[in-house]
């Protein structure tokens, strides 16, 4: 497998807002390298338990060495998608003290060479998060229509050339499908404006095509509305989102939730429900200046926590 490089991203903050207690069953919906994991074991002995899902490989393997010497983890190879169900399998009904997101593609994912994350590596168009996953990044360049290309680049990656991106990429494949992610790169750089910036020109579409690929914005909507029925009152939701699209998703479903009228304003008396969520801080917590200056990406990284307060 090689070295497996992991960074935990605010591992103290994310923690911390989850109130670990022991007694009570935890979440941790990305294993990743087992940073957050492992601190929340270690606040929760003796008597709590914890769930981590991941859908790769290389974690689960990882992690499974670091989290060795614990008994109360229970790993699960699965997406975090199905939690619902797996909690049901495990015979959990409620998730006691918190759950915890931390979204997107790790750093490992994106230095692996083979896994087509990265543009700054020639690898095959693949960007899976679950290996086992049959659709690829490949797939998307090279069978979407050009209409579906601009929309993912411009609603996923925000791109302002996705128009002229896509008619090159169909242009392109009409000879030759692109498979490999320097090919796609380099196809981006000769098609668009050569533009003063600190963002490489193919950033955009790249997280476009992962997001598609692994569903991810679609997954953690459906996700934290599936995990509002599985909390406890008092339960912790807390979440680290790395780009806008994915803070904008959590912060508007925490605000509907945590909202007492969602009732139009000609209306004259409300009927709505109760909320059922507590926002814990309404502005996002950001990494430290030290962190950030240790790992640069974590500049991007937003912190978000709820408390679940329905009886």
């Amino acid at each position: 497998m090689g070295e497996f490089k992991h960074y935990t991203v605010m591992k103290n903050e994310a923690v911390d807002a989850l109130e670990c207690r022991s007694g009570k069953i935890y979440v941790d919906c990305t294993l990743g390298g087992g940073g957050h994991s492992e601190l929340i074991l270690n606040r929760i002995q003796p008597d709590g338990h914890l769930i981590a899902f991941d859908v790769d490989d290389d974690a689960i393997e990882v992690s499974k060495k670091r989290l060795a010497n614990y008994s109360n983890i229970t790993i699960v190879k699965d997406s975090y998608t199905n939690i619902k169900k797996v909690l049901q399998n495990l015979g959990i009904e409620k998730i006691t003290g918190g759950i915890l997101f931390d979204l997107g593609a790790s750093y490992h994912q994106f230095n692996k060479g083979e896994r087509g994350f990265s543009f700054s590596k020639e690898a095959p168009l693949d960007m899976r998060f679950n290996q086992d996953a049959e659709f690829t990044a490949y797939d998307v360049v090279n069978t979407y229509s050009e209409k579906d290309l601009v929309r993912i680049f411009s609603e996923y990656g925000e791109e302002r050339f996705s128009k002229r991106i896509a008619k090159k990429i169909v242009e392109v494949r009409r000879v030759k499908n692109i498979e490999t992610t320097t090919e796609l790169a380099n196809l981006i750089v000769n098609c668009t404006p050569h533009l003063k910036s600190s963002i490489h020109p193919a950033t955009r579409v790249f997280q476009a095509i992962r997001i598609e690929v692994n569903q991810e914005l679609t997954n953690v909507k459906n996700t934290l509305n599936d995990v509002l029925e599985l909390l406890e009152f008092g339960a912790i939701i807390s979440v680290i989102s790395f780009h806008s699209l994915e803070d904008r998703l959590v912060k508007n479903l925490f605000r509907y939730h945590s909202q007492r009228c969602h009732c139009d304003k000609s209306q004259m008396i409300c009927h709505c429900p109760p909320p059922v969520l507590e926002l814990v801080n309404k502005k996002p917590i950001t990494a430290s200046d030290e962190e950030i200056a240790q790992n640069p990406p974590s500049r991007s990284a937003k912190l978000r926590i709820a408390r679940y307060i329905k009886r």
